[in-house]
């Protein structure tokens, strides 16, 4: 059989003046052949000259055919008939032909029967698409799956992405919340598939019963919450392809990261270069096309979303709260009390009465304990053997100093009052910061005076003289974070401190001896954190400030001039800045 380049040779050779006769013995051709190929560019297409017979697929067939695949349409996609399929029902009922002719058949009907769309356009500022796409990332710990939110604008095709340690409800408010602030606008349509964390009820069309938290994200923003038809993912183009893009372009090869926030960093960096890119089709970047889409769209509100979703438990008589299959502690005073839990995308706030008594770190796992030791602190003093044989202050991480001051206590004073003693220095961190009181320790330690009341009596002093620094500096006009060059201030007389804390301070001329024989900075201390109150609702360990009495209110006025009572009757406490007093080298941060 010649092929093309055959005859191509041979057309060329009788155009350069060769004879019928030569080409035929040059090619090894007959001459009819060679006429024939001299009067054709191109070989025939092979054609059958006679049809070979074969069983006719008869109008019976056909409707037998068209009768299965329009059952078809009412049975499960998994459950519909292949064309191998319909070829065995119809061999069953007597057909004698063969299986390409019904495979043939079955292809035309279902091509007429495919759909088709009309090319979609959407007004600037109207319409936005969220969907969820999933990619690995390998962090310091390993490989692992995130989920990662993603929203995209159908007009401008402006997205944001954000990856969430969850597909939940809360994470949903949270990422939208991040997606409106990044863009600095809002869509007036919002479209959604239809996840349970959403639509918790498919009703007839359109219809839905939505979450009522995400109702109350689409009412603060003024945006009209939509979902597309069940297993009608089209109906959203532009997301469907912007999750292509995050798994072949932005996570290709796999993204290695430190932790969560340098992954939403290079999303965010990757969504900023995105709006550089022309789409085809377009003539305008997509920055541009969004500037003019941002004109259209609703303005974001003035006042914040809190994206949280809130319910309500008791607490039991472990001062815990349960929620999601993990356990979270509340300070002492809230056992058995009914509590709002407020839970984040990242943390956990347990609110009682609109005041927030504890917040968590939120946990995804099952069946874990969430305990913070500043909530069982008075509890320990009652039960001091809970010190070593309870999870939640075995794995307290402290500085060495606590460690080395519980083995001095106890060999001082033996092993039970010794942990009393320590425990009682414990109960300070309810009260002061993790440093001031290691400083304090260090302090004590240095002066030999190494005891709970000393510790407690330099813990109040600490604060004292940083309440002073703050509010010289506020006097000023200045931050406590200000640089040290741009306020003086003046140096304190530690001497009067001191005086105040060994005699009680003096008030007219007379002495104020205390009456349980300890200073009055330390009784009041000591009612602040009596078992009958409770010690862990103070801030969480590094906020803390002291009580200031009438007399310790004078000696500040005395030192900044002006005093710095607050309408609680407490002094403040900030940062401390350590290279303005010379005479504190050594304190360090108090």
């Amino acid at each position: 059989m010649l092929r093309v380049e055959d005859y191509a040779r041979i057309r060329r050779a009788h155009r350069d003046g060769m004879s019928i006769r030569e080409i035929a013995r040059t090619f090894h051709h007959s001459r009819h052949k060679i006429r024939q190929v001299l009067e054709e560019p191109q070989p025939r297409r092979y054609s059958r000259s006679k049809v070979p017979w074969a069983p006719k697929l008869t109008e019976e067939f056909q409707r037998a055919i068209e009768d299965i695949l329009l059952e078809d349409q009412q049975a499960p996609v998994k459950q519909r008939h292949t064309a191998a399929a319909i070829f065995r029902r119809l061999a069953q009922q007597g057909y004698q032909g063969g299986y390409d002719q019904v495979r043939r058949f079955v292809s035309r009907r279902r091509t007429h029967q495919r759909e088709t769309f009309i090319p979609l356009c959407h007004d600037p500022g109207q319409r936005a698409e969220a969907d969820f796409g999933q990619i690995y990332v390998d962090f310091p710990e390993g490989r692992r799956q995130v989920s990662v939110l993603l929203i995209t604008w159908a007009y401008s095709n402006a997205s944001f992405a954000i990856a969430l340690p969850s597909e939940k409800t809360e994470a949903i408010l949270h990422g939208t919340v991040e997606a409106f602030e990044f863009f600095g606008c809002v869509p007036k349509e919002l479209w959604w598939d239809n996840p349970k964390t959403i639509a918790t009820s498919i009703l007839k069309g359109r219809q839905r019963e939505l979450n009522v938290n995400y109702v109350a994200l689409a009412s603060h923003y003024t945006f009209e919450p939509l979902c597309c038809m069940p297993a009608r993912g089209n109906e959203k183009p532009h997301v469907e392809n912007r999750v292509k893009l995050l798994k072949r372009w932005w996570a290709t090869p796999v993204p290695q990261v430190a932790d969560w926030e340098d992954l939403n960093s290079r999303l965010r960096q990757r969504c900023q270069h995105d709006l550089l890119r022309t789409i085809s089709g377009q003539s305008e970047p997509i920055g541009e096309r969004f500037a003019h889409e941002r004109a259209f769209a609703v303005s974001l509100p003035k006042r914040h979303f809190d994206p949280a979703i809130s319910t309500v438990r008791k607490t039991d008589k472990y001062q815990t709260v349960a929620f999601e299959k993990n356990l979270y502690s509340v300070p002492r005073r809230y056992a058995f009390q009914t509590v709002m839990v407020k839970a984040y995308v990242d943390r956990l706030e347990l609110v009682h009465e609109g005041q927030v008594i504890a917040w968590h770190g939120r946990h995804y796992g099952e069946g874990e304990q969430i305990l913070d030791p500043l909530h069982y602190l008075v509890t320990l003093e009652r039960k001091p053997a809970c010190l070593d044989h309870t999870a939640v202050y075995r794995d307290w991480k402290l500085p060495g100093e606590f460690g080395q001051l519980r083995e001095e206590l106890e060999s001082r004073h033996g092993r039970f009052p010794g942990a009393r003693q320590y425990i009682r220095v414990l109960k300070l961190l309810a009260e002061h910061s993790t440093s001031r009181v290691r400083q304090a320790i260090v302090v004590c330690r240095r002066r030999g005076t190494l005891s709970a009341d000393a510790i407690g009596q330099e813990s109040v002093r600490m604060a004292t003289i940083q309440s002073v620094l703050d509010h010289n500096m506020s006097l000023h006009g200045a931050s406590p974070e200000t640089h040290e060059s741009t306020v003086q201030v003046p140096l304190p007389d530690l001497n009067k401190f001191d005086r105040f804390l060994s005699q009680g301070g003096q008030k007219d001329g007379q002495t104020n001896a205390p009456q349980s024989g300890s200073p009055p900075a330390l009784e009041s201390e000591s009612q602040a954190t009596s078992p009958t109150d409770d010690a862990g609702r103070v801030q969480q360990a590094g906020a803390g400030s002291s009580g200031c009495g009438p007399e310790l209110l004078g000696l500040l006025a005395a030192t900044d001039r002006t005093g710095s009572r607050q309408p609680n009757g407490q002094c403040a406490e900030g940062a401390y800045q350590t290279g303005r007093l010379s005479s504190l080298q050594g304190l360090g941060h108090v």
